[in-house]
């Protein structure tokens, strides 16, 4: 147990967070044989099964979790309390990886970013976006953003922009003609433009009232997958659109669009940043939290 060296810790937590031989050996700069050997190193001199390995993947044993979850924030104090000394008082370094929607990273960029980037100028802010909804930890990023309904309970969340809605909107012309639906089994009678969600299938509209929940499988022959180009599909007269109301609300303001069905569209939490909870907090993803807080007008 004594001959059990930091770069071995460092090795396994690696592999373990990751779930990738191949990431974890680029992380800490070494080769995936190398890091193999060296794990099942660690694993003889413990006496004890660490990881589960196939010829396309690895995960940590019950074991392995327990142990990840005693040493992961010791390292990262000591990672912090080594990167603080190399640096002046309060100026933080390096890259935060954050995986987010389309609707998150837009309001990341307008409330929280600014405040972020001014008050620390070398910090690298890698903001990815995409639709599928990812393992976070093992595609190597420091935090998510998704809709609060959509995080792994097993994730700490901090929720941001209040509550929000989705909006089953329309051009004026297109109410002139097609009238306006009164329930959602009415949208049978309307083209509607579909959404195609990142798995392929389509997007069945989901509707509330008192309690009474109905999902629909709309009609339609436009099928796009992005909530903007949406909108401006049904401003253009091409049908219903069922968007977040972020994206609707000033095509709405400005009468470009008609509010459909309100009454079937209650609010819901809405965004957050959420991380792993058995992983050390950087420094870097702290003072991003802050500046959510602080942006948050909500």
């Amino acid at each position: 147990m004594n001959d059990v060296s930091l770069s071995d810790l460092r090795a396994f937590a690696a592999v373990a967070q990751y779930r990738s031989f191949r990431r974890a050996a680029e992380e800490i700069g070494t080769s995936r044989s190398a890091l193999s050997h060296a794990l099942r190193s660690l694993e003889r001199r413990l006496d004890i099964r660490l990881l589960h390995r196939t010829t396309r993947s690895v995960a940590p044993t019950e074991a392995g979790e327990a142990l990840l979850a005693r040493i992961a924030p010791l390292l990262g104090d000591l990672d912090a309390a080594l990167a603080e000394a190399g640096r002046p008082a309060g100026e933080l370094t390096g890259t935060l990886r954050i995986n987010a929607n389309e609707g998150g990273a837009r309001w990341l960029l307008r409330h929280a970013v600014p405040i972020f980037a001014a008050r620390h100028p070398r910090v690298t802010l890698d903001l990815v976006t995409e639709g599928r909804l990812v393992d976070i930890v093992a595609e190597g990023f420091d935090a998510g953003v998704r809709l609060l309904e959509a995080v792994p309970q097993d994730m700490i969340a901090v929720p941001f922009g209040g509550t929000t809605r989705f909006l089953a909107v329309a051009a004026p012309a297109h109410v002139e003609r097609y009238g306006r639906p009164r329930a959602p089994a009415d949208l049978a009678d309307h083209p509607c433009i579909r959404q195609r969600l990142p798995s392929g299938r389509p997007y069945r509209w989901e509707f509330e009232r008192a309690g009474r929940e109905i999902a629909l499988e709309v009609p339609g022959t436009l099928i796009l997958d992005n909530s903007a180009l949406m909108v401006e599909a049904a401003e253009q007269g091409l049908g219903i659109a069922f968007v977040p109301e972020a994206y609707a609300r000033e095509p709405l303001d400005a009468g470009r669009l008609v509010l459909l069905l309100e009454d079937w569209s209650p609010p819901f939490p809405g965004g957050c940043l959420y991380y792993a909870s058995h992983r050390h907090v950087p420094a870097t993803l702290r003072a991003f939290i802050d500046a959510i807080r602080e942006g948050d007008p909500s």
